[in-house]
């Protein structure tokens, strides 16, 4: 049997790596081939694939991308430029913040993108290292997904944590983000703070400076300002969005107070449905009260990243369902001491597995399941929340590839071994302080 386990346990591994080294959908496809090994030479009775979370990923991201396509996020981009040319001389603490709050609203860190040659700009423009907002606004817009109450990550975590009372109350959608808003913003203020003073000045940077010397290179550094400023927004555009935000504070109210939502059986309608309801309705409001062309959604970035997550989650969640459900019995009997003792070993598993995912919605979708099965308490599940970022580890994420692409300075960078590249201390940084915030609001909150 343990042999069984441990030959299972490599197929998943040889599932992640080569399919997180090849990327996209593959890594939700090589999902099937672990799953076929499973059932077809191992003999395992199939998993459940994590439909709820599917469904709810389809929702949100159909929402997100006419949004988009509507040109509403870009009322929200010129705003977040608005403030930060306002600023300069704080862009490293504001811009991660900026880029943290819009993920926040949209649900996924990808908003990300329009935003960096933006903060490129601020920065380079005021002599400021650009390495310093960049690196942190990367990570920042990624840490927001766990404090969004329209994120896929956050909806499967108060799924899974309405399966496992504690002491016959259930960890709702409110109590999860009053402990995950504000960890995740001080894991934030921490970056800030950090990034505000990496790195050498410009002016004392001899690379930088032997960089500029040559007038080619110091005019592409310096180049023409990437800006939204001059963008006349249409009253389509303002409509988008505040359809879009009514939407983001209906479902957070209902979140609040669950007897607004109808009951069923006695129970209120769970959250994840409401949420995919209200994100459907907002997309079709769009559509119906501005000049949206459908055609174009699905042509969107938002779009286009929102499906492959689908996947992925499909794939990775439902080989992992199927091992984990067929060896919960021995895996009880051999962790539960140490997750009870060690709680904390919870957190670094979860941050390995996100690492090989690259998705907080998979990692969670994964190992928190696992957790709670094992024995891990879901006050340190809350908690511990934050860890299921975990992909900055390795500079692959398309997030941080975009930062150094947009970085035409070249101080925002992957170092020579590799792991020493601009990412790894701010994600650190902000993973390990929202940890560490999130667990002592936990306890205050009685949840430990």
């Amino acid at each position: 049997m343990h042999v069984d386990i441990f030959l299972q346990l490599i197929v998943i591994l040889v599932c992640l790596f080569y399919g997180a080294r090849k990327g996209g959908v593959a890594l939700g496809l090589l999902g099937g081939i672990g799953l076929v090994i499973m059932v077809f030479v191992f003999e395992l009775k199939p998993g459940k694939p994590p439909v709820d979370v599917m469904l709810t990923i389809i929702a949100v991201v159909a929402a997100s991308a006419t949004l988009q396509a509507s040109g509403g996020l870009d009322v929200m981009l010129k705003g977040a430029e608005k403030l930060l040319r306002r600023n300069p001389k704080y862009v490293s603490i504001l811009a991660p913040f900026t880029t943290c709050v819009l993920t926040m609203l949209c649900g996924t860190g990808h908003v990300v993108y329009t935003m960096l040659p933006i903060i490129y700009d601020v920065a380079i423009k005021n002599n400021i290292r650009p390495e310093r907002p960049m690196a942190a606004s990367s990570i920042s817009s990624q840490m927001g997904i766990l404090a969004s109450p329209v994120s896929v990550a956050v909806v499967a975590l108060v799924a899974f944590l309405a399966k496992a009372p504690v002491d016959g109350h259930v960890i709702d959608f409110v109590q999860v983000l009053s402990i995950t808003i504000p960890s995740t913003l001080a894991g934030v203020l921490m970056i800030g703070i950090f990034s505000w003073f990496r790195g050498k000045d410009l002016d004392k940077d001899p690379e930088f400076q032997a960089r500029i010397a040559d007038p080619e290179q110091r005019k592409m550094i310096y180049g023409e300002s990437a800006t939204l400023m001059n963008k006349i927004l249409s009253k389509d555009q303002w409509t988008a969005m505040w359809i879009f935000l009514g939407a983001i504070v209906v479902v957070a109210f209902l979140g609040a107070y669950p007897s607004l939502r109808p009951s069923f059986d006695g129970k209120p309608m769970s959250m994840v449905l409401t949420i995919q309801m209200f994100m459907l309705l907002a997309g079709a409001l769009m559509i119906i009260f501005t000049k949206t062309d459908p055609a174009t959604i699905g042509k969107t970035e938002v779009f286009r990243a929102g499906m492959i997550a689908v996947v992925a989650v499909f794939g990775i969640a439902w080989m992992a369902d199927t091992v984990f459900e067929a060896h919960l019995p021995e895996m009880k009997a051999a962790l539960t001491d140490l997750v009870k003792t060690q709680p904390w070993t919870y957190a670094i598993a979860l941050l390995l597995v996100s690492k090989l995912v690259n998705s907080q919605a998979a990692a969670v979708t994964a190992m928190v399941p696992v957790g709670l099965a094992i024995g891990v308490p879901p006050g340190y599940v809350v908690a511990f929340a934050a860890a299921s970022y975990g992909y900055y580890i390795l500079p692959t994420y398309p997030s941080d590839l975009a930062a150094i692409q947009f970085d035409r300075s070249g101080t925002t960078r992957i170092g020579k071994y590799v792991i020493n590249h601009s990412f790894i201390l701010p994600g650190l940084i902000g993973v390990g302080t929202s940890c560490v915030i999130g667990y002592l609001l936990a306890e205050a909150y009685g949840l430990i």
